[in-house]
């Protein structure tokens, strides 16, 4: 086998500005669309990436990650594919609330395993990662030698992008993820690789 045929390439990628962006509200699983600056961004990211063949595409079941998507899939004949594992965190009694309350969520993630995230009903990170690492190795192992396009959330590109050991949680802060970001890795289902990284802003 090919050395690049041992491994998948993903991009994983942030939707667009969404109208709750705007607002400084914290979104959660709740759902709220891309404003027109928003379409901007994803229209100039599917340009940003028009020269890579993807084999496959995912999405948040999300308005804004699935129009995010549907923008960079337009020209290429793909199916988008949804995925509740790749939807945003939930965000439990902050969800709606003003973002400024997102720093409950950077002290609370400070903790031993999330426990205190129970009392706001908040998706620890322990579980964001369970979920999601178990679909990037569904598709790593499905799309070897291949390279696929995932469009999430801005706190589970955060929470990847700490579990794979390349930042802290404090090199990483909240909004540190910007409106269409991305993480490409490699991947042979097993082992996870960071090769690069595009709109994270990194406090090293």
């Amino acid at each position: 086998m090919k050395l690049s045929e041992r491994y998948c390439t993903i991009y994983v990628v942030r939707h667009g500005e969404s109208e709750w962006n705007v607002k400084g509200l914290i979104q959660g699983q709740s759902d709220s669309p891309l404003t027109q600056s928003g379409e901007r961004q994803a229209f100039l990211l599917a340009k940003e990436l028009k020269n890579i063949k993807f084999g496959a595409v995912f999405s948040s079941d999300l308005v804004r990650a699935k129009r995010t998507a549907d923008m960079i899939a337009l020209e290429r004949s793909l199916a988008i594919q949804t995925s509740k594992a790749l939807i945003e965190r939930n965000f439990g009694k902050l969800e709606g609330k003003s973002g400024k309350q997102i720093k409950i969520l950077a002290e609370l993630q400070r903790k031993a395993d999330n426990a205190e995230f129970k009392s706001y009903g908040i998706e620890s990170d322990k579980k964001i990662v369970g979920r999601m690492f178990t679909f990037l190795r569904e598709i790593a192992v499905a799309y070897l030698g291949k390279t696929v396009l995932v469009v999430t959330h801005g706190s589970l590109v955060r929470v990847l992008i700490v579990h794979l050991g390349y930042a802290t949680l404090d090199q990483l802060p909240p909004f540190s993820v910007g409106n269409t970001a991305f993480v490409k890795l490699e991947s042979d289902g097993v082992d996870f690789f960071i090769r690069s990284t595009k709109r994270v802003h990194f406090k090293f």
